[in-house]
């Protein structure tokens, strides 16, 4: 079976796409990405030809395709050493740290999407945003606590951690705190060399995606662009 393929797309927009490539790089596996803009509203929809669902990531590893960042996180794990913690404790609780970012959060993604080249002033802070900001400090402080840091299970970067980068571009972007230790940890995510690959990539894109510009648009009282060509 050939190598690792990962279609990607907008590295300012993505963070579906971030999550297994941050992971793939910081990890030292072999792949190549192949990034895919996003379509404008009318204009076809380019993942299906790569992709089951219609999205990204996608992973292709010879004829096989495995859709969701999840799904790949998971198949990787089957292959590689090192993409979940060792430790049983430790493997469980990143596990259920990823699944509970995989589908929960809910208002900081839709008030807060990701745009890594942008800075952002919130015109209000929803009462639903403001929990799950605390819940989300509270989980990153007791991972670091209960396995010692500097990553959420431990010494090493592992899926849980690739599973939360989104979330330090997030508070970059918007500006937003949680508490001295979480706090910290999204620096070390943002420091990552991997994270600067990605970050560094994305104020480059010339390509915007409309619709996402205007989400943004909606809930900002002030924006900063960093990006290519703005002014």
């Amino acid at each position: 079976m050939s190598g690792y393929t990962l279609y990607i797309t907008n590295r300012n927009y993505s963070s579906w796409s971030l999550r297994p490539w941050v992971l793939m790089r910081t990890l030292g596996l072999a792949f190549e990405d192949r990034l895919m803009p996003l379509p404008n509203p009318g204009e076809p929809n380019p993942f299906l030809a790569i992709s089951p669902t219609g999205r990204v990531p996608c992973l292709h590893h010879g004829e096989l395709q495995v859709w969701d960042s999840l799904a790949i996180v998971e198949y990787l794990a089957e292959r590689h050493p090192g993409v979940w913690p060792g430790d049983p404790r430790a493997r469980a609780w990143a596990r259920c740290a990823a699944a509970e970012m995989h589908s929960g959060f809910g208002t900081l993604r839709a008030v807060c999407s990701m745009t890594c080249g942008q800075r952002v002033v919130l015109r209000e802070r929803p009462a639903a945003l403001e929990k799950d900001l605390l819940r989300l400090g509270a989980l990153w402080n007791e991972g670091l606590e209960r396995f010692g840091g500097p990553f959420l299970a431990g010494a090493e970067f592992t899926a849980v951690d690739a599973f939360f980068t989104p979330v330090a571009f997030r508070l970059q972007t918007y500006g937003l705190q949680l508490n001295a230790t979480a706090d910290a940890y999204a620096a070390r995510l943002l420091a990552l060399p991997a994270m600067r690959e990605w970050y560094d990539a994305a104020l480059r894109e010339p390509w915007r995606e409309i619709s996402h510009d205007e989400e943004i648009a909606q809930v900002a009282a002030s924006i900063t662009d960093l990006r290519h060509g703005s002014t």
